[in-house]
């Protein structure tokens, strides 16, 4: 194993916070409603808390479009109570991680606002202009997240501004050193209050092509959620992964290291193959962790995971550290996406996420198993893809608030949620903390084993066979053996007791022999760990 920094062998916990706790009746999660339920996320064994956006904006984007960094969304509380979530989490070995975003601002950021009041204002770098083409055309066929033209007039301006996203989120210019300066005091703003990293969005765009030539036709079909290129029949080539995106990380990097407890700086890095992640992690001296999109876009099948695993750490640099996540807020549950609503599925995918060497991620909710949501479009709340613009997917079906009980609105909310809760009243926390074999349990008993097994280290991993059917590796003390199939297989592996299954947290010996794993089942053997008690099996329905 090597041995190293917190996240290292450790869990990260994603909360959406609107849709996590409601302290205030206003229908809307909020920093207090966090700091209110610090005591479920000491309970799963959590080591860090990454928050979506917090800043304050005019929510074109929930977050996503920051109007200022060095403050708190009134929505969601006070810089007060931000330093109380911190503080408290601390006292429960808990770090606290912010989204950063830094590709783009609001349209109502006061640098923008300057910038275009005329050209020779000191802002009007700060972003990405183009004059039309001498036809009178667009500048390029560069195109935005919702498949429209990424240029927009600026009247007042008098020539076009880029957005990789909404209108309302102009694009930064990475070429300007002034953005550079900016970014640097923010982050330093941010950790002297005691934050201990970031989550870094669109952390591969930010530098664009300095020509601004036309990204090169897609040819062939696109599945929403399942690849990265092709989006409305474009290779986003010159809009992301610009090679001088990776000298801002080297310097993020080197000014986190100078820091007494260096902070964690988390990438979403959205590339298509492990070939274009590997160099966000540089030569171990850029991105701690970058999110492997590869991993999440692969099918679930046994052989596409394997080899996403394998290829990914033989491609980052020696002492990194690879990060492992199902779900975001962004994309279809893993419980909807993968396993298509069927438990045992999600429980295996949990039991693989979570006996992987590196970081684990869990986004809220997915320790109960929720699914995706099913929200009328009447009720849709996301600008960028409400109404399914596009083709979009709906990403309000994957940000539904969290059910805490069976009470009115799930004890969410004592007001009116802001989207409607999931359907499957079940899917709740008290529920399942009281069942001994519910899936919150089991993902608490998964985080329980891995802080035992990797002891804050990155584990050492061997893959031991794969089939169409079956995937079996070693992580550190752990082997893993997976099936991936409708059929009991035999579990071919002895010698080491097995400590816990996705079917439930028990002793396979008194079930078929000790030598059988169940359809969709995972079991999870621990060299040189002693046996614990046996659990009742349970069957997961489909």
């Amino acid at each position: 194993m090597n041995q190293s920094s917190w996240w290292h062998g450790g869990s990260l916990y994603h909360a959406y916070v609107r849709s996590f706790q409601d302290s205030d009746g206003d229908g809307h999660g909020d920093i207090q409603g966090l700091t209110d339920r610090l005591d479920h996320l000491q309970w799963l064994g959590i080591d860090g808390l990454w928050l979506s956006p917090t800043m304050p904006s005019p929510n074109h984007d929930w977050g996503y479009d920051v109007s200022d960094y060095r403050d708190v969304h009134s929505d969601l509380g006070t810089l007060d109570a931000m330093d109380r979530l911190i503080a408290r989490a601390k006292e429960r070995g808990i770090r606290v991680m912010l989204d950063l975003v830094a590709n783009h601002t609001s349209s109502e950021h006061p640098w923008f606002v300057e910038a275009r009041s005329s050209a020779a204002s000191p802002y009007r770098d700060y972003y990405v202009w183009a004059p039309a083409k001498a036809d009178g055309s667009l500048p390029n066929n560069w195109v935005d997240d919702t498949g429209d033209p990424a240029w927009t007039w600026d009247e007042k301006a008098g020539t076009y501004f880029f957005h990789n996203f909404l209108p309302e989120q102009p694009d930064l210019n990475w070429w300007n050193p002034a953005v550079h300066q900016e970014f640097d005091a923010i982050m330093d703003f941010w950790f002297d209050r005691g934050i201990s990293g970031f989550r870094i969005d669109v952390a591969n765009g930010l530098y664009k092509d300095a020509q601004l030539r036309d990204n090169p036709r897609h040819e062939g079909a696109y599945i929403y959620g399942t690849e990265v290129q092709g989006r409305y029949g474009l290779q986003h080539v010159h809009n992301f992964n610009q090679p001088e995106v990776h000298d801002v990380y080297r310097d993020w990097r080197r000014r986190a290291e100078e820091r007494p407890e260096p902070p964690l700086l988390l990438g979403e890095t959205w590339v298509a193959r492990v070939d274009e992640l590997a160099p966000y992690y540089g030569d171990n001296d850029q991105l701690q962790l970058g999110f492997n999109f590869p991993f999440i876009f692969a099918p679930f099948e046994a052989p596409a995971l394997a080899r996403v695993v394998a290829d990914s750490l033989a491609s980052f640099p020696a002492g990194s550290c690879p990060v492992w996540a199902g779900s975001n807020h962004d994309l279809p549950r893993l419980a909807t996406r993968w396993a298509g609503g069927d438990s045992r599925k999600t429980r295996l995918a949990q039991t693989i996420l979570a006996t992987l060497p590196g970081t684990f991620v869990l986004y809220y909710g997915d320790e109960l198993g929720m699914t995706d949501s099913d929200i009328p479009p009447h009720q849709q709340r996301d600008p960028l893809t409400a109404g399914g613009k596009n083709g979009q997917w709906p990403r309000d079906n994957a940000r539904a608030p969290m059910r805490w009980d069976r009470t009115a609105n799930g004890g969410f909310s004592s007001g009116t949620p802001w989207l409607p809760l999931p359907a499957d009243e079940g899917l709740n926390v008290a529920d399942q903390r009281e069942d001994p074999l519910s899936t919150l349990t089991l993902v608490r008993s998964l985080i329980e084993l891995r802080t035992e097994a990797f002891a804050g280290a990155v584990a050492d991993y061997r893959e031991i066979e794969v089939s169409d059917t079956r995937w079996s590796f070693a992580s550190g003390p752990l082997t893993v053996v997976a099936n991936f199939s409708d059929e009991p297989q035999p579990l071919s592996i002895a010698g080491d007791p097995v400590v816990l299954s996705s079917r439930t947290i028990r002793d396979l010996a008194d079930s078929d022999g000790g030598n059988k794993i169940g359809p969709w089942e995972a079991v999870v053997l621990y060299s040189g760990r002693p046996l614990a008690a046996p659990v009742p099996a349970v069957e997961c329905q489909p």
